[in-house]
């Protein structure tokens, strides 16, 4: 037997005209208005086929089954629901004592009574038979009326029809009143359990509007937050959530409204006692209300919050310990280079002093070699911060590795043997080839170093193209790559030491023998020029290390292996240089080369009086600028300020560390180029002379 309830489900015609209504805009309100009794025995009664019935509900609305329609015809039909005494007033006083009689209980039966009907047949008296069947509701009274009514043909025939009608229906209302009460029973059982289910739980329950006001909550409030549900009944919930929560809040508030359910929502709620605990929620929403359980997980969270602020504490002393480690290392190297400096001067100085002027040159040039490992050394810790300035280049790195192959077979020794394979049709990479030359140059050493009884070094290049699924191996975009490998035959290294090989300032030599920055360095370096770098070891069997580098594709310009060896050439006359540089000694030092060189210097000390210089009717062939600057203005936007009013200015850019974005990633305007610190006095007027262009 289907839910007896959901009377408006049956598929005959009195069903579909029920439906069919308009339920809200009825002066009863909606169906569940009606006793439940009367409601769940109508659905038995609108599809019954087996005798014409009159349904009487609450203040005599009225109903009929399918079987009327052939009798009344469907131009009737839209008084399904309607009073009997407005649609019918002319035989109402025929249908009052059925009524009275009905509901007075009285064991009375009309028979051959007359009555006059308005149907699609025109007004008709006919003769009728009518009998009645009571609903009564939990209380006793009567919830409405079933009138079986037949047309009378002959009494006998009339009385053998309601006679089987009426134990037809009252069988039904039999069964009725028995499901009726097994409903009853586990609506109870059902009742019973949730509320012990919400009196007992420990997790909050909890029932509000979408506006958040809140209509129940159950005992587990008064023990986890301290409120008892009196206190929180009727107002906001938003009242008690911690304010750095409310944007979230309501954003989960806006899905609830849209429909979503929330599975795991987490926000903090504010305890009677003014602190706040963490609750995570489940909600859903219902009819015009949100369900939620919430559980207290405020111990779980704190500890969560300290295990955290301990990894960070354990992360900050890492930290420490690896900046000890880079300074004790910087210094160690720095000290001995200022030693090697700082005494050659000083020799120098006694040495002139006593007009011995023999061993000058072998100061001079210990002073000059320990300078260049001091700015080589700086260069490598700003390639492993990768903010190294950078001068890329097309570069053939065949012909690089070619020009190294002797250095590095002096620099691992007889010991050791390299073997280069370089392979045809490189293509060629846009980079730095000096730090591109140091990283191969390091990579090298470390080879070296990983071989102490002597071994092979192999150096090869290839042309790499990568698919999505190798490059997503590799961790690199997509795309074409020439590859730079350096494998030896060492020891090789655990997996736990190839874990950290790149990681800041790891270094495997003792404290203050070794910064940790020559794989950070080429890392560094790689990365920054656009590459990636991929190591692969195994102990005992020796160690491969491989630099990824972005195809270029242009051309390479091929460079005279003579040209630096050369003076610079002279300045032709007239031609003007200004220094905007904030270092006096700098200042001084370029001054005097480009004097030297037979070019007019003139000085400036910040941006504005650079600036001031630009816009004048000077005569300027280039300038030469340190990148950071004070004044307002760093180097390159003191330069194209000056270009609005020299579209044509050449700028040279000197420095020791510049911010990739202030120089455009490598990317120069035309007519800029740039030179680190510190310079071969050489190299400054040979690129000088280069830029201005010959005489």
């Amino acid at each position: 037997m289907t839910d007896p309830l959901s009377f408006l489900a049956g598929g005959g015609e009195a069903a579909r005209m029920i439906r069919a209504r308009d339920w809200s805009g009825h002066p009863l309100g909606a169906p569940e208005s009606w006793p439940a009794e009367f409601r769940a025995a109508l659905s038995l009664v609108l599809n019954s086929p087996e005798s014409m019935i009159l349904a009487w509900g609450p203040d005599l609305h009225f109903f009929f089954n399918d079987t009327y329609f052939p009798l009344l015809g469907p131009r009737l039909s839209w008084a399904m629901g309607e009073r009997f005494d407005v649609v019918w007033a002319d035989a109402w006083s025929q249908a009052k004592p059925i009524i009275d009689a009905a509901l007075q209980g009285r064991p009375e039966r009309f028979v051959d009574l007359p009555w006059q009907l308005d149907t699609d047949r025109g007004a008709q008296e006919t003769w009728w038979t009518f009998s009645y069947s009571r609903v009564l509701d939990a209380a006793g009274q009567v919830a409405g009326l079933f009138i079986l009514t037949n047309e009378t043909t002959g009494r006998v025939l009339a009385d053998a029809a309601l006679t089987e009608s009426q134990v037809a229906l009252e069988a039904a209302l039999g069964d009725l009143r028995n499901l009726n009460a097994t409903l009853a029973q586990q609506v109870g059982e059902r009742t019973a359990d949730r509320n012990a289910v919400w009196t007992l739980s420990s997790d909050l329950m909890l029932r509000c509007l979408f506006d958040g006001t809140i209509t129940a909550v159950n005992p587990a409030w008064t023990e986890v937050l301290g409120w008892r549900p009196d206190e929180l009944v009727g107002t906001k919930l938003i009242d008690v959530v911690h304010p750095d929560d409310l944007t979230r809040t309501f954003e989960g508030a806006q899905q609830l409204t849209a429909g979503a359910s929330l599975a795991r929502f987490d926000n903090r709620y504010r305890h009677r006692d003014g602190s706040y605990r963490w609750i995570s929620w489940a909600a859903r929403p219902g009819d015009g209300i949100i369900n939620a359980v919430g559980r207290d997980f405020t111990v779980e969270r704190e500890r969560a919050d300290a295990l955290a602020a301990a990894e960070e504490a354990l992360r900050q002393s890492q930290k420490m310990e690896a900046v000890g480690q880079l300074t004790g290392g910087l210094a160690h190297d720095f000290n001995n280079l200022l030693a090697g400096i700082s005494g050659s001067l000083e020799l120098i100085q006694t040495r002139l002093s006593q007009g011995r002027v023999a061993d000058v040159d072998r100061y001079i040039a210990a002073a000059q070699g320990a300078s260049k490992r001091a700015a080589a050394l700086t260069h490598r810790l700003l390639a492993f911060s990768r903010r190294q300035t950078l001068d890329p280049k097309p570069t053939d790195v065949n012909r690089l590795v070619a020009g190294m192959e002797d250095l590095i077979r002096r620099t691992v020794g007889p010991a050791v043997q390299v073997e280069v394979a370089g392979a045809a049709g490189l293509w060629p990479a846009l980079v730095d080839p000096p730090q591109l030359e140091n990283a191969l140059l390091n990579l090298c050493i470390n080879a070296r170093d990983a071989m102490p009884e002597g071994g092979r070094i192999a150096i090869q290049t290839a042309n790499a193209w990568l698919d999505a699924r190798a490059a997503r191996r590799h961790d690199m975009p997509p795309g074409q790559y020439l590859s730079l490998s350096v494998t030896d035959t060492g020891t090789g290294m655990p997996p736990e030491v190839i874990e950290k090989v790149f990681e800041p300032f790891f270094t495997t030599k003792p404290l203050g023998q070794g910064t940790g920055l020559g794989l950070s360095m080429i890392y560094g370096f790689v990365q920054q020029s656009g590459g990636q770098v991929r190591i692969h070891s195994e102990v005992g069997q020796g160690t491969t290390v491989c630099l990824y580098l972005p195809r270029h594709r242009g051309a390479v310009v091929a460079e005279d292996p003579h040209a630096a060896r050369f003076a610079p050439p002279r300045a032709t006359p007239g031609e003007t240089v200004l220094i905007v540089d904030d270092e006096p000694s700098v200042r001084m030092l370029v001054t005097e080369v480009l004097e030297d060189l037979g070019y007019t210097a003139i000085a400036a000390a910040d941006s504005v009086a650079g600036l001031k210089v630009l816009q004048s009717d000077v005569r300027i062939d280039l300038l030469v600028t340190d990148v950071g600057l004070p004044g307002g203005m760093n180097g390159r936007q003191m330069a194209e300020a000056g270009r609005v009013k020299r579209p044509g200015l050449k700028v040279l850019f000197i420095t020791g560390y510049a911010e990739t974005t202030v120089l455009g990633n490598g990317q120069l305007d035309p007519g800029m180029q740039v030179i680190t610190k510190p310079f071969v006095v050489e190299v400054l007027g040979a690129r000088i002379r280069e830029m201005i262009g010959t005489g």
